[in-house]
């Protein structure tokens, strides 16, 4: 064995040797050397692994080359190629984590473009010529459309918390049910978020109830602040209570206290009238006193990821004086498209066609069949190896948003027949543009709800060439 393993060592190639090849110099001519040679050397590195390990044992110098090349100039390619590329969501996973969450509506695309190409304004006041704040123009939109003092903008929602409870309450307490500690994606805990800002949590109440007399025995000299989170990502269902909004702020405000307000999706839009159970709105929040305000930028607003931090008017200011602002601060691209986002909103109609992650929520269910069933169609009559239907099911919100409450879709549902459900959904993912979709009880389900338009052709295209006989 060990001298099989030698043998095959001694027939590893000279990294000159593949560098030499006419396939490696063609493809090269669009790197530098020293791009191609590290390539090359990881390359042989990997394969030489392989070999002791025992692989490769029948390999002779030829085959050798071959593989090297082969895997060279597919990590050639790689480069080239945008990681960050575009994806078709089949899943029915509205604000899918993993693919980028909200999708930008066309109009916040087209601002962009138009607006950004070379130099644009971030910090200048173009009356003064002086230096101006960078979320001015967001905090303007802000005000307008939730009734708060004032607004600034952050990187993401666990940002917004840690430099709210940083600013207000550093080395002093902040009162918070046992019910709102939750666990967001990537396991980011509120309490280690707490914690990390130099606030000390304290607990009140049980998992499933807590009352108004646990936040007012809980308050002492060294508190701060009561903090009510909304649990975004889960429901607890039965025996249960938590203090209503209002009656926090009033018992906060009895006291002298802040009241901190973590609304999570935070949505401009009452998606109750819709049918859905009440979710807490940014300007619902507004009204019922809260002094501030935290919420994500990329869920049910559906622009790009950020946080947001509304209130008070001298608690904003003091935020962004805060030494960990600039740390946490957003470039152009995020402020551009929150803004051209919260736009939208101006014209709340406009918002729910145009906003994409509105418009999948609302979806018709007689649309979503219809689609399906196109698909199905078109599929049957591609003669692809599989069986091919349409079938009730259900869609999701996603990102800890309209939590438990699912959406009725129709699923277009393959099972395909010379090939593993797995296999099938890994094909999917390696097609060009990659398609994203379930798989369930050796089905892989296509729900159109979070297609955009085209990408159904794209789908029936793909199947076919896969599948087809």
């Amino acid at each position: 064995m060990e001298n099989e393993e030698n043998q095959t060592l001694r027939n590893l190639p000279s990294v000159d040797l593949i560098l030499k090849t006419a396939e490696i110099q063609s493809a090269g001519r669009d790197f530098s050397l020293e791009i191609v040679t590290r390539i090359v050397r990881e390359v042989k590195e990997r394969i030489k692994a392989k070999i002791i390990k025992g692989e490769h044992k029948d390999a002779d110098k030829a085959i050798i080359s071959q593989e090297m090349v082969r895997q060279t100039l597919g990590a050639l390619e790689e480069l080239k190629r945008p990681f960050y590329q575009k994806v078709i969501n089949a899943s029915g996973i509205i604000l899918h984590t993993a693919l980028g969450r909200a999708v930008l509506a066309p109009e916040v695309l087209a601002e962009i473009q138009e607006e950004l190409t070379g130099y644009s304004r971030l910090q200048i006041g173009l009356g003064s010529g002086q230096r101006s704040r960078r979320d001015e123009g967001v905090e303007m939109l802000l005000r307008h459309l939730t009734g708060a003092q004032a607004a600034t903008v952050v990187n993401n929602n666990a940002a917004a918390t840690a430099i709210v409870l940083n600013t207000i309450a550093m080395g002093k307490e902040v009162i918070v049910s046992r019910g709102q500690l939750v666990e967001i994606g990537g396991e980011f805990r509120l309490p280690d978020v707490m914690a990390f800002s130099g606030a000390k949590m304290v607990e009140v109440g049980t998992t499933n109830k807590t009352h108004a007399r646990d936040y007012e025995r809980a308050i002492t000299e060294n508190t701060a602040a009561l903090l009510r989170v909304h649990p975004s990502n889960y429901k607890i269902h039965g025996f249960t209570s938590e203090v209503p909004l209002e009656e926090m702020v009033q018992i906060a405000h009895k006291r002298g206290l802040i009241l901190i307000d973590d609304v999570g999706a935070g949505s401009l839009v009452d998606m109750s009238q819709f049918g859905f159970e009440p979710e807490p709105t940014l300007r619902q929040s507004v009204a019922a006193g809260s002094d501030i305000i935290t919420s994500s930028a990329d869920k049910l607003i559906g622009a790009s990821q950020g946080g947001i931090i509304l209130g008070r008017e001298d608690l904003i200011a003091a935020i962004r004086k805060n030494q960990f602002a600039r740390i946490v601060r957003v470039g152009k691209l995020t402020l551009a498209a929150l803004e051209a986002t919260l736009k939208l909103f101006l014209d709340l109609k406009l918002a729910l066609q145009r906003v994409p992650t509105l418009e999948m929520i609302l979806r018709k269910p007689e649309d979503l069949k219809s689609a399906a069933e196109k698909m199905a169609s078109r599929l049957g009559l591609a003669n692809i190896q599989a069986e091919v239907g349409a079938s009730p099911g259900f869609s999701q919100t996603g990102s800890g948003s309209l939590p438990d409450q699912n959406l009725a879709t129709t699923l277009l549902v393959i099972a395909p027949k010379d090939m593993a459900a797995q296999a099938l959904v890994e094909k999917l993912r390696q097609y060009r543009p990659p398609i994203i979709a379930r798989i369930q009880n050796e089905q892989i389900l296509i729900d159109p709800r979070t297609l955009l338009k085209g990408e159904d052709t794209v789908i029936v295209e793909a199947l076919s060439q896969i599948l087809g006989s």
